[in-house]
């Protein structure tokens, strides 16, 4: 297999780990294959892929979709983040928990967010291209956002001062929020 899977504590998401063949004149890695990603259990189609480009201290999240979820391959290019996601699933084992990891263009890891689940990342780097590709079309009527330091999930985001869109500053408690049944 062209890709290690390293399970999270949240159910269905995951760290993913490309096969690097690498060298002295740079490095090859296979970011997505439909062939690999059945074996690992990733099925679902990608429909639209998105680039963000931030600067250091950016913290951009938790965000989610209701009735069009979205489940997304995320991954960094260039730079470092916290990257972080919530699962929103009443009927999941491990709802209303989290999970943060470090993604870099050094480690080269990737996460794969589940549909039903918030996500957002926190930019370590002086800047950060982060790529992921989603199995369902943006409908921004459908976005909602869970407010980044819920004082009931205890995020250990690094900050307390993030720069934030005023949409994010706005976000809902996560005990007011619209779940997945």
């Amino acid at each position: 297999m062209a890709m290690n899977v390293h399970k999270t504590p949240i159910s269905d998401a995951w760290i993913l780990e490309p096969k690097v063949f690498e060298d002295d004149r740079g490095f090859f890695l296979e970011s997505y294959s439909e062939r690999t990603f059945a074996e690992i259990g990733i099925t679902q189609r990608f429909v639209q892929d998105n680039h963000s480009c931030s600067k250091r201290g950016v913290l951009r999240g938790l965000h989610y979709q209701v009735e069009k979820g979205q489940g997304k391959l995320v991954r960094v290019v260039t730079g470092e983040v916290l990257d972080v996601f919530l699962d929103l699933r009443r009927s999941s084992p491990t709802f209303g928990r989290w999970h943060l990891a470090k993604l870099s263009d050094q480690n080269r890891l990737m996460a794969w967010v589940p549909v039903g689940c918030a996500h957002g990342f926190y930019v370590l780097s002086d800047f950060a291209h982060v790529l992921y590709k989603s199995t369902e079309f943006y409908y921004p009527e459908l976005e909602r956002t869970i407010l980044w330091n819920d004082p009931d999930l205890h995020i250990h985001w690094g900050t307390d001062s993030p720069l934030l869109s005023a949409k994010d500053q706005r976000g809902t408690r996560f005990r007011d929020a619209e779940v997945f049944a």
